[in-house]
């Protein structure tokens, strides 16, 4: 009777009776199910660590799915010893040159009457489906960064006029542990999001191989099914850490649904905290971020025996690139023409600074951050030289 399945209505209700803290015996009686299966479908809810909100928004299928029976004293002794390899091998794919073929034989060499490779690979599929009713995608330790906004905002509210603010919900997830940062800031502008993703990256202690927004205007100037636009300034910040910039392609809904569902989860388990709190600073809201951030990172991944913070610290931080020594300045730029005396105006500080004379009369493009200014001519860098921000 342990094997027995139930509908899903009553699994529902099985869950929020023990939500209410009624006793097992109770919903035993209560729904006319033996103790056995009371007592599996509430072990596998530990096991999944989801909020009861989260699952009674799943279809029958999927809660069907999720709720496949994991529970070791319900398989046989050879699917055991299977059924507990998987958690590790999960781990171990996301390293680079880890393949299934050298998992099968790491397998096979301590199960020496274990399954054959075929088999082995069909029941690691049927594993990832089951645990994780929701895309299931492969990603390599320290590969990608997702990010993005959430949808909702959170308020800010104005001590002398008691004016209420929106600000926004940044959110970054590396795409292997699923370790996850996330931040409110006053805009979605090329400012903010710069230095949102920049806070991450410090968060992570280290630089993934790529980074991937989703089609924001602070990211992408140009949406393109190919080939998108990048913002000139992201492009540039991507060059000082050393990363790639590979925007989500339109219409490829696998390529942020990692991202949306970090926003998805963290606003189910912290949003609902937050949304009732008066803040009157954006220091305030990004306290009360951080401690759901803590929770959400140490909370155990859906049927695995581990977090995203243990899986973090034990393979991805370590393929992180390094940081650079200082932040990046954040650059502006302007175009001009070099006049007659060789000089370039900048505006911005009613300034002169020299070039090589052979650029005379050339439309040249200037980057300028707080500290220097450099003049470009056709993608050249044709000058450098400290910033003076005076007349």
């Amino acid at each position: 009777m342990a094997n027995k399945t139930i509908v899903m209505s009553k699994l529902k209700r099985l869950l929020q009776l023990h939500s209410q803290g009624k006793s097992k015996l109770f919903i035993s009686k209560y729904l006319e199910l033996s103790r056995n299966i009371v007592d599996k479908y509430i072990l596998q809810y530990r096991l999944l660590d989801l909020p009861l909100e989260e699952i009674e928004k799943l279809t029958d299928t999927d809660l069907d799915k999720l709720f496949f029976v994991q529970v070791k004293e319900d398989l046989a002794p050879r699917q055991k010893v299977l059924y507990s390899f998987f958690p590790y091998m999960e781990k171990e794919l996301r390293k680079t040159g880890v393949t299934r073929q050298l998992m099968w034989e790491e397998y096979i060499s301590k199960h020496p009457d274990g399954i054959k490779r075929s088999q082995f690979n069909e029941h690691y599929n049927r594993w990832c489906k089951k645990v994780n009713p929701v895309m299931h995608m492969s990603h390599k330790a320290g590969d990608k960064m997702y990010v993005n906004y959430a949808g909702k905002t959170l308020q800010l509210v104005d001590k002398d006029s008691a004016e209420v603010h929106q600000v926004q919900f940044f959110v970054a997830i590396l795409g292997s542990s699923q370790y996850t940062y996330a931040e409110a800031s006053l805009s979605q502008g090329k400012e903010d999001f710069i230095s949102s993703v920049e806070n991450a990256l410090h968060f992570f202690g280290g630089v993934p191989a790529a980074i991937v927004p989703d089609n924001l205007r602070s990211a992408v100037t140009k949406s393109n099914r190919y080939e998108p636009t990048l913002n000139e300034t992201f492009f540039d910040f991507a060059e000082y850490y050393g990363t790639t910039i590979l925007p989500a392609r339109a219409f490829k809904p696998r390529d942020k649904s990692l991202v949306e569902g970090a926003v998805k989860i963290l606003y189910t388990r912290g949003y609902s905290t937050l949304r009732d709190k008066i803040f009157f600073s954006l220091k305030e809201v990004n306290v009360a971020i951080r401690e759901a951030l803590k929770a959400h990172n140490s909370a155990k991944l859906s049927g695995r025996p581990y977090s995203r913070q243990g899986l973090f610290t034990e393979v991805e931080k370590q393929t992180l690139s390094p940081l650079p020594i200082k932040r990046y300045e954040l650059k502006q730029q302007s175009f001009a023409t070099v006049m007659l005396n060789g000089h370039v105006y900048l505006g911005q500080d009613k300034h002169y600074y020299s070039v090589p004379y052979q650029f005379i009369r050339k439309k040249v493009k200037l980057l300028y951050s707080a500290g220097q200014v450099k003049v470009y001519y056709k993608y050249n860098r044709i000058a450098i030289h400290p910033r003076e921000p005076k007349p």
